[in-house]
């Protein structure tokens, strides 16, 4: 996978570090923060990234809405946005099955997953979203509903997440549906142990009501380029059960494999239009944050 690390920000995500801070708040407040001051300076986004607080005039704006004070700072017109034009539900779902505490080196899929949510709370709770959760594995395991109190109940509920039991994406995703009936933005978080035609299946449910969904297929480096080079046994960590390798033998095929798990889930999740991103757990987090805000600004865009 292709380092990111020309993004904004990307000094100050490095997973390795964020191991070290042991706190999720910190860590969500120094990766989002240190992004979003990369993102003022960068030249794509200009001065319009205030995030919940502005957008471009476009002909039909009502003129008393331009903010003035910002017009005579940038000589551009900017539309004030009011928190009821703005502010939706996010929910984080996240996958706490047994595969997900898999780590190769450095920090483990499922805390790297709970980082990338600790950071899309806290970037919910700046933009005055309301921010809710569900961990999963072969049922849900906990559930907190959006509200715009609930973050640091997500940061909790996040930092208790363990991955014990065996995952089955279809029983969970079904219950799930019937929490989600007021529209909002999804983001599934998960290592996709199964096949693409059964993850599109599970998924449905969520997808018919009208949510809006941004997934991403968190993978430690290990299972994206298999390198390791002495024969060993390895564990299925959803079986348990332990499979003798040799791996020069198996990796150009393992490698195959992976490509094409990861080729069929872009193409199939582009047919519905969901926006799919790949997560190594050694890259950091500025690759989330940035796809997590680019499908947000054109969800809200096309509603």
């Amino acid at each position: 996978m292709e380092q990111h690390t020309n993004m904004p920000g990307a000094r100050f995500v490095d997973p390795k570090v964020l191991g070290r801070i042991g706190n999720l708040e910190l860590l969500a407040r120094t990766v989002v923060e240190g992004f979003i001051n990369g993102l003022h300076r960068a030249p794509f986004f200009g001065a319009s990234i205030d995030f919940a607080e502005h957008r471009g005039y476009v002909a039909g704006d009502d003129i008393r809405r331009v903010d003035w004070r910002l017009y005579a700072r940038t000589d551009r017109y900017y539309v004030k946005q009011y928190e009821a034009d703005t502010n939706t539900n996010l929910s984080i779902l996240l996958d706490i099955s047994r595969s997900m505490q898999f780590a190769s080196r450095g920090v483990s899929k499922l805390d790297y997953a709970s980082y990338v949510g600790a950071c899309l709370a806290y970037l919910a709770q700046r933009q005055r979203d309301r921010v809710g959760m569900i961990s999963f594995d072969q049922d849900i395991v906990s559930h907190v509903p959006p509200s715009a109190k609930h973050f640091n109940v997500v940061l909790h509920t996040l930092d208790r997440a363990r991955a014990e039991r065996s995952g089955n994406l279809a029983v969970p995703l079904n219950k799930m549906a019937e929490h989600f009936k007021r529209r909002g933005i999804l983001v599934l978080i998960s290592d996709f142990y199964e096949e693409p035609e059964s993850i599109l299946e599970a998924i449905n449910p969520l997808k018919f009501l009208g949510n809006d969904l941004i997934v991403f297929h968190v993978l430690d480096e290990a299972e994206l380029n298999f390198g390791y080079e002495d024969a060993s046994s390895f564990e299925d960590l959803e079986s348990g059960e332990q499979v003798p390798v040799v791996p020069e033998s198996l990796v150009k095929e393992y490698r195959a494999m992976i490509t094409a798990h990861i080729e069929a889930l872009t193409t199939k999740f582009s047919e519905h239009r969901i926006d799919y991103t790949v997560l190594n757990t050694s890259e950091p987090l500025d690759r989330a944050l940035f796809s997590y805000l680019s499908s947000r600004e054109r969800l809200m865009r096309v509603r």
